[in-house]
């Protein structure tokens, strides 16, 4: 009972720390010149299926590679993922190095159809 409620915990302090998914937010950022789209999938995910322009760097690994791509911490940088946690575990990251336009875009299945409409 007790690993019950400490899983339910622990589950409740990472849904309420991982940024909020706004497609709408991504849906604008994309569509001006400067922003950068970020997969955070993994290598597998990643090669069967990506938006068209999106970089890929795993949410692991994020922090340690995101200076190469992103060097300008005011740049707007677009995450998504297979469902919005793990590019929201990448946006908490982001923020806390200091990058002040992270927006998550959340799921890949969910996000390809706005941004083919919006083409």
């Amino acid at each position: 009972m007790r690993l019950i409620l400490l899983l339910t915990s622990l589950f409740a302090i990472l849904t309420a720390q991982a940024g909020e998914i706004d497609q709408a937010a991504a849906i604008s950022a994309l569509q001006r010149g400067d922003s950068l789209l970020i997969d955070v999938r993994s290598a597998e995910e990643f090669a069967q299926g990506a938006l068209p322009g999106a970089i890929r760097i795993g949410h692991e690994e994020i922090a340690a590679r995101i200076a190469s791509v992103a060097p300008d911490k005011d740049q707007p940088l677009v995450l998504y993922c297979r469902s919005g946690r793990r590019s929201a575990l990448a946006q908490q990251s982001l923020e806390e190095m200091g990058y002040s336009q992270v927006i998550n875009a959340g799921a890949y299945d969910d996000l390809l159809p706005l941004l083919e409409h919006h083409e």
